[in-house]
């Protein structure tokens, strides 16, 4: 059994760096305390070498395409219809910004565990929050349940990726064997299926096949029957909002085609620039179709159109290309973990599917511009670089797993005499 870590330790600027970002993670249901402890975090960073000792080269993959989004996004606001209006996207850049943070703090698969053990753990307090809310008369389309948060796509978008994260470490790691993962990972998929939140329903659905189609294809078979109990058993408001899914007559996947439309006939008047960030909300009746439902709307529901419609194709491009970097590495790195010393293997396969689910749902609804969850997003665009920031991508010939290296102190911990096997 190694020692405890010592005191001083947990408080020196780098790691009450780390903890102070773990929280704003944790924190996301409350915006305005997330925003002050990613702030305090940013300052306990700039003590120590904690900048300095991080390899930004091997970090290029998604920093090339984060700073094209930034430039181009502050090109948009410089060339924007109304500059004035569009300037005040610059609150995105400490969302982004958190990104960078999670390369600095959160290095090697210990630091990264603490923080997504800590988010299935607040997803699951959530979930209990919402269920709570049915006793209270929610649960119908007109008061769906939503937690601490303000509305409920925001609650549903944070419980799919936790909730991936989750269902990755039950199937590729150790998680079955936990009690509380199990009742964490009945809590939030009660909350998910009570939500009637469609789009989360379709990214989790497709996600899980991904998973199961990977580690376990044998497991597919089981989708049938399934299928064949949900639709016996399921309540039928439960049922209905399911197969609308498919129903382009529903009145809210109509308006979404219109939106569609809309964003279209935006981006192929100004392709290169958009219109200009928060400008979509504004500008949105005059490419209006005749028979949309609604004659204003606060974003496209599509993450994709949304993005070039406000920020132009190449920032369009920069964005899938940040995600598409991401998931990469990860898949890259997947093979190279598939040795059973090797623990990361689970937490790369959650950031790829909760990535895969993030996108999916993005489909649907504009969860990029949604900063609660787009900071959990952001962290698991870092993940797997997180993992192998130390010289250690299964990858890559000649160089060991993180699994064994750990972290820079970790390594120095245990160069050190009487510290033990697993460092202090």
């Amino acid at each position: 059994m190694s020692p405890r870590r010592p005191l001083h330790r947990w408080l020196a600027p780098a790691g009450a760096g780390f903890w102070l970002y773990a929280a704003h993670l944790w924190t996301v249901f409350g915006i305005a305390l997330s925003n002050g402890l990613v702030a305090l975090a940013a300052i306990a960073s700039l003590v120590g070498p904690s900048w300095r000792s991080v390899p930004w080269r091997r970090h290029s993959p998604i920093l090339l395409p984060l700073g094209l989004y930034v430039g181009w996004s502050g090109l948009s606001i410089v060339t924007s219809l109304i500059p004035w209006s569009s300037a005040r996207s610059l609150g995105e850049l400490s969302s982004l910004a958190a990104l960078l943070l999670a390369l600095v703090l959160v290095r090697g698969e210990r630091r990264v565990r603490q923080v997504v053990d800590g988010l299935v753990v607040v997803a699951a307090l959530l979930s209990l929050a919402g269920l709570l809310q049915l006793l209270g008369g929610f649960g119908d389309l007109d008061h769906r349940i939503r937690g601490p948060f303000s509305h409920y796509m925001t609650f549903a978008g944070v419980l799919v990726m936790a909730d991936l994260l989750l269902a990755s470490e039950m199937v590729c790691g150790r998680g079955a064997r936990s009690w509380w993962r199990w009742a964490a990972l009945v809590a939030i998929n009660l909350a998910l299926a009570t939500s009637l939140t469609r789009s989360a329903w379709v990214a989790t659905l497709l996600a899980f096949t991904l998973l199961l189609a990977l580690r376990a294809p044998k497991l597919l078979l089981a989708y049938l029957p399934a299928a064949t109990l949900f639709v016996v058993l399921a309540p039928v408001p439960l049922f209905h909002r399911a197969v609308s899914v498919f129903d382009l007559r529903d009145i809210s996947n109509y308006d979404r085609v219109c939106m569609v439309e809309a964003g279209v006939h935006m981006i192929a008047e100004r392709p290169l620039v958009g219109l200009g960030p928060d400008l979509v909300k504004v500008l949105y009746p005059f490419y209006r179709h005749p028979t949309a439902p609604r004659a204003n709307v606060p974003h496209l529901h599509n993450t994709f159109v949304h993005v070039a419609a406000e920020r132009g194709l190449p920032a369009l491009a920069a964005y899938l290309w940040l995600m598409g970097a991401s998931i990469a590495h990860s898949a890259r790195n997947l093979g190279g973990s598939k040795r059973r010393e090797d623990s990361r293997g689970a937490l790369f396969m959650g950031s790829l599917l909760g990535l895969v689910a993030f996108n999916l749902a993005g489909l649907f609804e504009y969860n990029w511009g949604d900063s609660e969850v787009q900071r959990i997003a952001l962290f698991l665009v870092a993940i797997p670089f997180c993992l192998t920031a130390v010289g250690d991508d299964p990858a890559a010939p000649g160089e060991e797993s993180a699994g064994k290296l750990g972290t820079a102190p970790d390594l120095a911990e245990r160069q050190a005499p009487g510290t033990g096997r697993n460092g202090g």
